[in-house]
């Protein structure tokens, strides 16, 4: 079916019925694909919702923590004339359906403009503000960006000052449209040099009820381009459908029952798939009120600490967040906040502990609901409806029309061809409309799928007797130990059991006999106390498995964290290599009567590889034989390692 400006609105998505069961997916999957939904692109989801809602709050940003700050809203007729404005200009400025506009933004209002006024002219790049100017540079030249959209201030991630750095690092890119920050004194900015303009100023000039590109969008046109990398390392770039993109608010809509009497806080960043469409659009597809907390959304600090007086205030009917954010949540006193609103809580991005599940229920009456989503499935994969209760680790049904395998794991760890029964923990392999159309890169494609075409996860899971994917962890994070696979989870579900643990994450540290050892980092509890040794043997009398009990508990003030909030396991990784490595230099320094500044320290030469640098004039005349037998021993084990000379 072909859609043009002039083809009446739709009705805007809405639930069918409660989604309790694997039977109600069946239910829902009665009806043909292409009958149950019609619409064929995001621009329509806002055509449709502009429609139907008109007046009614689209979008509420704070510009404080404080509750007490009057926030800036849009009007569901305001956000679609935005979005009109947006796609002209970017029209104007010659972006056509194959042309990419990267956005370079904090939270704000604008970046749904740039989202979905990009997508309506062209193909939308967001872009993580925190990479290096290299990697955006690299990320943009491969896209073949030819506008950038970018926040006009260096407060937030030092933004402009990138974005102006930008300008001559990119080949394609032609515009720097930059968005003034809200408390911005009219007249009070720079003169912008050549190639450079005021967004809003422009976008105010373009016709408001209308493209006028007259483009006609299928949903097979790419909408998007989303970097992607996870907790792996290296970002890649993987190009969404509009069709894919509007499935994933459709089915969200469905399994979540999301209506237009509802309000949700999206703290998720812009950038990445789960603020973009589990957060908005699905929520902006069925009429919810979306708010931003602040540009720095959920990595204020403010809003964390004033979360349940926001609550209590703007009424929200959702609360979603990655799990490390719940974690610290649950150390937010009430202080006699009323959060009564909260009917559903969610998370997802990384398997949520039990014992942080069963603390939330305790402190705050919720059941978490777990769903499993990723850049390559369009944000979402499988979903816990409301009213739907599973242990911690259970993400869920599948959503309709998908299909869900679990199957053994390979020699090397990744997906066979051996189909697993339900309670047999196997990689997670899914087909569904909407997967992505794969990666700019067709090495980076093939390697997602498997020989007979379904998108391979690295997740580790289970069905279980309801049909609910169950996860366990990635299978990259594997702890093998002597060829003994060991599942990190186990470990980490042991020490978070502890009350003074916050968050916790396991790792095989490389050992020259084994391959590697589990070892156990912990973050405390804000001022709480405890020792390693006290957390080794709270852990070990918990895991049953001897081979699976950490060698060494280790505190550290901090995680380190992605941007969406996930523990970035390849620092630990690293952190552990290098005490290990270091253990090693110290042994053969002693063995020669090296002491002090004679001994070499170890360093993290990237992710996956160590460097130990010798200070010759300190060492003297046994520089040479250190670094001989600093190579003999280094070698043996698993993880690259280079000793020279400073």
């Amino acid at each position: 079916m072909s859609f043009t400006q002039d083809t009446p609105a739709a009705p805007p998505f809405s639930p069918s019925f409660p989604i309790r069961s694997l039977a109600d997916i069946h239910r829902l999957e009665a009806v043909p694909l292409h009958e149950a939904l019609t619409v064929p692109s995001t621009y329509e989801i806002f055509r449709n919702a502009g429609a139907a809602f008109g007046s009614k709050t689209a979008l509420t940003f704070l510009r404080s923590a404080d509750p007490a700050d009057a926030p800036i809203r849009w009007s569901y007729a305001e956000l679609l004339a935005g979005i009109h404005q947006t796609a002209n200009l970017l029209h104007r400025l010659g972006l056509g359906p194959d042309d990419a506009v990267a956005v370079l933004l904090p939270g704000c209002l604008e970046y749904h403009l740039a989202l979905w006024g990009g997508e309506a002219a062209g193909i939308v790049q967001p872009l993580n503000p925190l990479l290096s100017d290299d990697k955006l540079a690299a990320l943009m030249t491969v896209a073949g960006a030819r506008v950038l959209i970018a926040y006009g201030s260096d407060e937030e991630s030092g933004i402009w000052s990138k974005a102006m750095r930008l300008r001559g690092q990119v080949p394609t890119l032609t515009t720097v449209l930059r968005v003034a920050p809200y408390d911005e004194a009219a007249g009070s900015a720079a003169a912008l040099p050549e190639g450079v303009a005021d967004f809003n100023a422009l976008r105010a000039r373009e016709p408001a009820d209308r493209l006028t590109s007259g483009r006609d969008i299928g949903p097979g046109d790419i909408a998007a381009y989303f970097h992607t990398g996870g907790t792996t390392g290296a970002p890649k770039l993987a190009r969404h459908s509009h069709g894919a993109q509007v499935f994933t608010a459709w089915a969200s809509v469905k399994l979540q029952g999301l209506r237009d009497t509802d309000i949700t806080i999206n703290g998720y960043p812009l950038f990445h798939v789960a603020g973009v469409l589990p957060a908005s659009l699905a929520s902006l597809s069925a009429g919810v009120e979306v708010i931003i907390p602040t540009p720095a959304l959920l990595r204020n600090k403010a809003v964390l600490a004033n979360y349940w007086r926001l609550v209590e205030k703007y009424r929200p009917t959702s609360l979603s967040a990655v799990p490390t954010v719940l974690a610290a949540l649950a150390n937010v006193r009430l202080a006699g906040a009323d959060i009564s609103s909260i009917k559903y809580c969610r998370t997802g991005a990384a398997v949520l502990a039990p014992e942080l599940a069963a603390r939330f229920k305790r402190l705050f009456g919720m059941h978490v609901h777990e769903s499993l989503g990723m850049t390559e499935m369009a944000g979402i994969s499988t979903i816990t409806p409301p009213g739907v209760e599973g242990p911690a680790g259970c993400v869920g049904f599948r959503l309709p029309y998908s299909q869900l395998r679990i199957v053994a794991l390979d020699e090397h760890g990744d997906a066979s061809n051996r189909d697993l029964p339900p309670g047999e923990q196997g990689m997670v392999l899914f087909k569904s409309p909407n997967l992505f159309s794969g990666f700019l890169d067709a090495a980076d494609t093939a390697r997602a799928f498997t020989a007979d075409g379904w998108l391979a996860t690295g997740d580790l899971g289970w069905i279980d007797a309801e049909g609910r994917l169950n996860l366990s962890g990635r299978s990259k994070d594997l702890i093998i130990r002597s060829g003994h696979n060991i599942d990190p989870k186990v470990i980490e579900d042991a020490l978070g059991a502890h009350p003074a643990v916050q968050l916790c994450a396991a790792i095989g540290a490389p050992d020259a006999y084994a391959g590697e050892l589990p070892v156990i980092f912990a973050q405390l509890v804000p001022g709480a106390t405890a020792s390693e040794e006290e957390l080794l043997a709270f852990t070990c009398a918990r895991v049953d498995e001897a081979p699976a009990r950490p060698r060494s508990v280790l505190i550290i003030e901090s995680m380190p964290m992605t941007n969406v909030g996930k523990i970035y396991k390849p620092a630990l990784r690293t952190l552990a290599a290098c005490r290990v490595a270091q253990a090693l230099v110290d042994q053969a320094c002693a063995a020669l009567g090296l002491t002090g500044a004679q001994r070499p320290q170890v360093q993290a030469d990237g992710d996956n590889a160590l460097r130990v640098v010798i200070d010759a004039a300190a060492a003297g005349p046994l520089a040479a034989q250190l670094q001989t037998q600093l190579q003999q021993v280094l070698e043996r084990l698993p993880v690259k390692a280079q000793v020279i000379f400073l």
